[in-house]
């Protein structure tokens, strides 16, 4: 019951992206085509609100549901790791038509070929866990 809370957000999130065509594989084709603002404009609307959001956080102390501390540690610039492993998930979403959230919506939508890819999703994921320690960190 601690989390039901957090389920009923998931659907309302889930309804919102499906709503705004967020996850319709046409629009993503459409991005990665330069074709369409539309998906660059819902992603770019993200990242504001998320910068504002981590600002406020920061400049109000604002705890957790739990009462403790927010604390976003600064990670390392490790451009090459990050290069590689967006190359590799952009053309996963590119070939898949979703990234991973909207895999789920899209199934739940009907989309019955999403099983596919998120059976790649995890595979890729399984092959990650395998070589991770060989690639650069």
């Amino acid at each position: 019951m601690k989390f039901l809370k957090f389920l009923f957000v998931g659907i309302f999130f889930g309804i919102v992206l499906v709503k705004s065509e967020a996850v319709s594989w046409y629009r993503i084709f459409e991005m990665f085509k330069f074709q369409s603002f539309h998906m660059y404009g819902i992603i770019g609307s993200a990242v504001l609100i998320g910068i504002i959001a981590l600002q406020i956080i920061k400049k109000y102390n604002i705890k957790s549901i739990d009462g403790e501390a927010i604390v976003v540690p600064q990670k390392a610039k490790n451009y090459k790791a990050n290069s590689i492993g967006g190359a590799i998930f952009g053309l996963g979403w590119a070939l898949g038509g979703a990234c991973p959230g909207p895999m789920y919506m899209l199934l739940g939508t009907g989309v019955f070929a999403m099983v596919i890819v998120i059976l790649s999703a995890m595979l890729g994921t399984f092959a990650y866990g395998l070589i991770k320690n060989k690639l650069p960190q």
